[in-house]
């Protein structure tokens, strides 16, 4: 029975550690996502100033209602 409970118990481990790693990976893929979202959107910025645009920033509208 012992043998039993220490299985289990390492069982137990694994299965929270993987879990840990699980979210650890999700926050460093949502940051990833967000990094390269931020670098197209400067670049997107960028390129309108280099052409010599005025009002590159955009201008969000209410749907009508």
């Amino acid at each position: 029975m012992d043998k039993r409970r220490q299985e289990k118990e390492r069982d137990a481990e694994r299965r929270s550690g993987n879990l840990v790693l699980l979210v650890i990976f999700v926050v460093i893929v949502g940051i990833g996502l967000w990094l390269v979202n931020a670098l197209f959107e400067t670049r997107r910025i960028d390129d309108c100033i280099a052409q010599r645009l005025s009002n590159c920033t955009s201008i969000e509208v209410p749907p009508p209602q």
